[in-house]
C-alpha cells in the first residue's frame, strides 16, 4: 500500500513564531513569542504536519550575536513548544548578510531547498508563512504556497503590495494554522 506523503509547513521565525525588531532579536531573553503562535505550532502538530523554520539571522553575520545565543533561543522556543505538545522539526537559517552573496539568503531558495533535501519532500504546494516578501518569494520559486501573516512587518508588507499571486493572508500564525487544519478557508482572504 503506497504511503501518504508527510505534511509539511514551513516558517519563518522573526514576525511568525516570535515578536520582531528592526534591532534584531539578540538573545533569548528578547525572543518573545507572538501570542498564540506557539499553541498554532502544536495545533498543526496535532493535525499531522511536520513544521519547519527557514530564517535569516544576519545578525550573525553582522556580529550583532554569536551562535550560542541563537541556539539558545532556540532552545527556548523547544521548551515552550514541548510543554504546550508541539515541536519544531528542523531550523534552517542563514547567517549571511546580503554582501555575502549567499545562495541561502531569503528570497534565495537555498535554505528551502535544504529542508527539501533533508526531509526528502518536494515542496510544491507546502505552504510557507512569512510576514515578509522575501520569505513568500523564497518558497514560491520552488512551487510552495504563500501565506501572508500580519504580525510583525506582515502589515507593512501588504501595504506594499506585490505579493505573489494567490497569496493568502491571515492575522496571525494561529489564524493561518485554524485556516490548514479546520478548513476555514473564508472567501476573499487572497490576496490580489
Amino acid at each position: 500500500m503506497p504511503q501518504t506523503p508527510p505534511k509539511f509547513v514551513i516558517l519563518d521565525r522573526d514576525g511568525v513564531i516570535n515578536l520582531d525588531s528592526d534591532h534584531f532579536i539578540k538573545t533569548p531573553d528578547e525572543w518573545i513569542p507572538i501570542a498564540g503562535s506557539l499553541e498554532a505550532i502544536a495545533s498543526l502538530n496535532q493535525a499531522g504536519y511536520r513544521v519547519v523554520v527557514a530564517s535569516n539571522q544576519s545578525g550573525i553575520g553582522r556580529g550583532l550575536f554569536e551562535m550560542s545565543a541563537l541556539n539558545a533561543m532556540h532552545e527556548k522556543m523547544y521548551k515552550a513548544l514541548a510543554n504546550l505538545g508541539g515541536r519544531v522539526d528542523a531550523i534552517f537559517f542563514c547567517p549571511h548578510t546580503a554582501a555575502d552573496g549567499c545562495d541561502c539568503r531569503k528570497p534565495k531558495s537555498g535554505l528551502l531547498e535544504q529542508a527539501s533535501e533533508r526531509f526528502g519532500i518536494e515542496l510544491k504546494d507546502v505552504p510557507i508563512v512569512g510576514d515578509s516578501l522575501r520569505d513568500l518569494e523564497a518558497g514560491v520559486a520552488l512551487g510552495c504556497s504563500p501565506h501572508l501573516v500580519l504580525t510583525g512587518k506582515g502589515t507593512r508588507t501588504l501595504q506594499k503590495g506585490g505579493l505573489p499571486a494567490g497569496t493568502r493572508v491571515h492575522d496571525d500564525l494561529r489564524a493561518f494554522a485554524r485556516w490548514l487544519t479546520r478548513g476555514d478557508r473564508a472567501p476573499g482572504t487572497a490576496a490580489s
